[in-house]
């Protein structure tokens, strides 16, 4: 990913971040750390619809388990974070 360090823009302004877009996302630096990524409007609404898509196929996919019967019950919230936290070490 292409980066810039914020002294960079604190020196030269936008026109350092717009020159820099034109690569594609920017890693601002700050204190030798990637501190923040700046991306054109056009990239972030996809990114929006990536995920909104994502959410929408986790629910059609819950709702085709529930209808299915491929469902498990849990005591309580606890019980079923202890078995997401289990899962995702597997």
């Amino acid at each position: 990913m292409n980066s810039i360090p914020a002294q960079e823009i604190k020196r030269r302004g936008i026109a350092a971040v717009d020159e820099a877009l034109r690569q594609g996302p920017v890693h601002i630096i700050k204190n030798n750390r990637p501190q923040y990524v700046v991306l054109t409007e056009e990239r972030f609404q996809e990114l929006l619809e990536i995920q909104a898509s994502a959410v929408r196929e986790n629910l059609r996919a819950s709702l085709e388990d529930l209808k299915a019967g491929r469902v498990n019950r849990y005591e309580d919230v606890d019980a079923l974070m202890r078995q997401l936290d289990r899962d995702e070490v597997e």
